[in-house]
């Protein structure tokens, strides 16, 4: 191991040596496998796009972001700048670094989008996109190149995952009462926390080496927190509120993006306070921290958020006229 980590910071230098005015692009790259950003492209496609695209990547990204989470508490790996005082730390991160939870996320959501679409533009974008996410974390410093390698694996069996099970599980859902999606959607994040708990476990005594610790407050002022049980919480609160509101979104008449650009244009931005209000909103009232009353707050929280993504803030786009649909319910 030893000597993969050691190939692979002469690798990052190597990559860091081209220059300073690679900062800027490569930060911009790696804005969008964020899950921040994906909270913002999330309800445009599902809004103003495609319905059925967007409460896909929707559920994939949560997929995503629960196997990423998992995947870094077994295998504990040190983010490159931690290790060695020759990597420049230009993207501070607090959590383990394999699988590279931008390059997963890409290979997830972004691959998910060029399958739907079918067109080769899409397919070549998405697969340049998910390549320059992947080598953005390279040169900030933040993954070594197995990260990368791991999380584009991750992410692709998702996806393969994905594709197959689509068409059963959503036929299967469809027979099913409205409340008896919400329950399946509710027993299934709790399995989701379950396996957060589990993967907490294996690591609950580590101690971060004093030399990660060292290097890591060089890049940045906030101190590491690998081993967190937050992330959990926010998957399995946003996957509920995604099957809360998808169920009851098809009870009462089902969504389409459908309509004019300019209403389009107008339910994304309404949508967007929304998410904004519920999203950041109740972050800055809900304290922040460990323990029962936090974890269930931020799974609240992140549950709200999903269900005005995909039920609310259709909901509300009915009562304004900007959608056909759900019409017949208010």
């Amino acid at each position: 191991m030893q000597s993969i980590i050691e190939s692979g910071i002469a690798i990052i230098v190597a990559i860091q040596s081209m220059g300073a005015w690679l900062v800027v692009p490569m930060e911009f790259f790696s804005n969008l496998g964020t899950e921040d950003f994906f909270f913002i492209v999330l309800p445009l496609i599902y809004w103003s796009i495609n319905s059925a695209l967007g409460i896909r990547v929707g559920f994939i990204l949560v997929a995503s972001s629960t196997l990423n989470y998992i995947g870094k508490l077994l295998f504990a790996g040190p983010r490159p700048y931690w290790v060695s005082s020759q990597v420049k730390g230009l993207w501070p991160e607090i959590t383990f670094g394999a699988p590279s939870g931008h390059a997963q996320n890409a290979m997830s959501v972004w691959g998910i989008i060029a399958i739907h679409f079918k067109k080769t533009w899409v397919r070549v974008a998405a697969g340049l996109l998910i390549f320059l996410i992947g080598f953005s974390r390279l040169y900030l410093g933040s993954h070594f190149l197995h990260d990368v390698l791991i999380g584009w694996i991750f992410g692709g069996l998702l996806l393969f995952a994905f594709a197959k099970l689509d068409a059963p599980v959503t036929a299967w859902l469809a027979k099913k009462t409205m409340w008896q999606q919400i329950a399946t959607g509710f027993i299934l994040s709790l399995i989701l926390v379950l396996f957060g708990f589990l993967a907490v476990t294996l690591r609950e005594d580590f101690q971060l080496p004093e030399l990660w610790m060292t290097n890591a407050l060089l890049a940045s002022t906030e101190v590491p927190v690998p081993v967190d049980l937050n992330g959990i919480f926010t998957s399995a609160g946003t996957f509920f509120g995604l099957a809360v509101g998808a169920a009851w979104v098809m009870q009462n008449g089902g969504y389409q993006a459908e309509g004019p650009v300019w209403k389009r244009a107008l339910r994304y931005i309404i949508g967007l306070i929304g998410v904004l209000i519920f999203w950041m909103g109740l972050g800055e009232i809900f304290p922040r921290g460990d323990g029962v009353m936090i974890y269930t707050l931020r799974y609240i929280r992140y549950a709200l958020v999903g269900w005005w993504v995909a039920g609310g803030a259709p909901w509300v786009f009915a009562r304004l006229n900007l959608s056909e649909y759900l019409k017949r319910s208010i």
